[in-house]
C-alpha cells in the first residue's frame, strides 16, 4: 500500500508522546520516542481503547486504562494484561510531512524500526 499523507508534521508530535490520526478510516497512533517516529493501530488489544491517550516512554506506549505496554517498533505487548500484539505500520517523512502506510513491513528490517528524525526535519 502506498504511504498516505497524514496531515501531521514532525513538529506536531512532541518527544515521548503520541497522537491519534485516521488513515483510510483506520485508527492510527503515531508516536515519537528517542527521536524516532512509529505508527501502530490506535486500539489496545486488551481493552479496545486508544493507545494514543497513553504515556510514551523508552520505545513503548502504555494503555491508560489498565497499564498494558506495547513495544512501538513491533507492537508486541511488554506488560500485562495485554497478551496480543497490535499491528504496526510503516512511517516515513517527506520534509516535515509524516506519511503512514497501513501495510506492515513484510520482513523484519535490518535496522531498528521507526523513522529517525534529523535536525533538517525540524527537530530541536
Amino acid at each position: 500500500m502506498t504511504a498516505r499523507r497524514t496531515g501531521l508534521r514532525t513538529d506536531d508530535i512532541a518527544e515521548e508522546s503520541a497522537v491519534h490520526i485516521d488513515v483510510d478510516g483506520q485508527p492510527v497512533c503515531v508516536a515519537r520516542s528517542a527521536g524516532r517516529l512509529y505508527a501502530l493501530r490506535d486500539v489496545c488489544s486488551h481493552a479496545d481503547v486508544a493507545l494514543s491517550e497513553g504515556d510514551v516512554e523508552d520505545g513503548a506506549v502504555e494503555c491508560w486504562l489498565h497499564g498494558s505496554r506495547f513495544d512501538l517498533a513491533t507492537g508486541k505487548p511488554t506488560g500485562l494484561p495485554a497478551v496480543k500484539p497490535v499491528p504496526t505500520y510503516t512511517v516515513s517523512t517527506e520534509g516535515d510531512d509524516v506519511l503512514v502506510a497501513l501495510v506492515a513491513p513484510s520482513s523484519p528490517p535490518s535496522s531498528t524500526p521507526g523513522t529517525t528524525l534529523s535536525t533538517a526535519s525540524g527537530e530541536k
